[in-house]
């Protein structure tokens, strides 16, 4: 079985991490947002791709939920002693990656051949593509007052600097109408068995990816084959603003809210034991609907929803 997924950060490893259990890795494509990249000292980011990698390597700081396990932070303290931002927290074992990924960038490689790279070093079996190799970048209008005209700042500026407390206003993908997808991304949606939406945020993860010219229309033109695994339980995110954000933006801050923001390219949405209640009003939105333990506690109840996913 062939499997596209189509993700962001923190839950979409958690479901990739379950899905190369559930199924061959060589089956698995991940189709990951880049909305999030960013230029830090000199070095590019991609906090979503990394923490598929890691997580998948079963590399991941368990606590935080990114970055390498047992990592330290010399550069980082020798940073703050010359007065350099710190706000966005690079690990030494971690900085090897950006350091790696920048210079092959430098030279002329594309972000999807940098990533397989990485990827392979990992030695991970299923296929980690960005969704373009092109400049994409979030960004995103806050409701702040103190910031009069110039309220629009970078996507981590918002999460991480102000830890995503400050409402915001509006969002939009800074290049998406001039980006590509890159190479295989396509082929990957046409060829699946399956095109899974993980339970990322759908308005600063998986729209980004979907904002690239050619990608929505090839996952609704599989709307019958697309699973999406909502984000949100009991009327709340997991990890993130994901439920603050939805009502921010003016959408119901539950799984009906994400289905009806699914339902134009999305045949199925999963809900969590917690939401049932709430499947008869998914469905009346055009959506089956299926319900089961959607909290991925370790990476075997992960693989056992990723089970029951590819079971539809």
């Amino acid at each position: 079985m062939a499997v596209a997924v189509v993700c962001g950060g923190v839950g979409a490893a958690k479901l990739l991490a379950g899905m190369v259990r559930a199924v061959p890795a060589q089956s698995v494509t991940a189709i990951v947002n880049v909305g999030d990249d960013v230029e830090l000292h000199g070095l590019h980011v991609s906090p979503d791709i990394d923490t598929v990698i890691y997580t998948v390597a079963g590399a991941i700081d368990p606590e935080r939920g990114w970055g390498l396990r047992d990592e330290t932070w010399h550069a980082m303290e020798g940073l703050d002693r010359y007065g350099a931002p710190t706000w966005f927290r690079l690990g030494d074992r971690d900085l090897a990656t950006h350091l790696f990924r920048s210079e092959r960038l430098r030279h002329g490689a594309s972000l999807s051949e940098v990533t397989a790279e990485i990827a392979a070093a990992w030695k991970l079996g299923l296929q980690v593509l960005p969704a373009t190799d092109d400049p994409l970048r979030t960004r995103i209008r806050l409701d702040d007052p103190a910031l009069g005209d110039d309220d629009e700042v970078a996507f981590q500026d918002y999460f991480v600097r102000r830890q995503h407390a400050v409402p915001v206003k509006a969002l939009r993908f800074v290049g998406a109408e001039d980006a590509q997808p890159a190479p295989g991304v396509l082929d990957a949606i046409a060829a699946a068995d399956v095109v899974v939406v993980a339970p990322s945020n759908p308005l600063v993860s998986i729209d980004p990816v979907l904002a690239v010219p050619g990608i929505r229309s090839a996952v609704a033109a599989r709307r019958s084959a697309v699973v999406a695994v909502s984000p949100i339980v009991g009327g709340r995110a997991l990890k993130g603003p994901a439920d603050r954000m939805l009502a921010e933006l003016g959408h119901e801050q539950s799984v009906v809210g994400v289905a009806r923001h699914y339902r134009e390219f999305a045949g199925t949405l999963v809900i969590d034991t917690q939401d049932a209640a709430l499947a008869p009003a998914v469905e009346a939105l055009g959506l089956r609907c299926q319900i089961t333990d959607t909290i991925m506690r370790d990476p075997s109840v992960a693989a056992q929803l990723c089970s029951t996913i590819v079971g539809f």
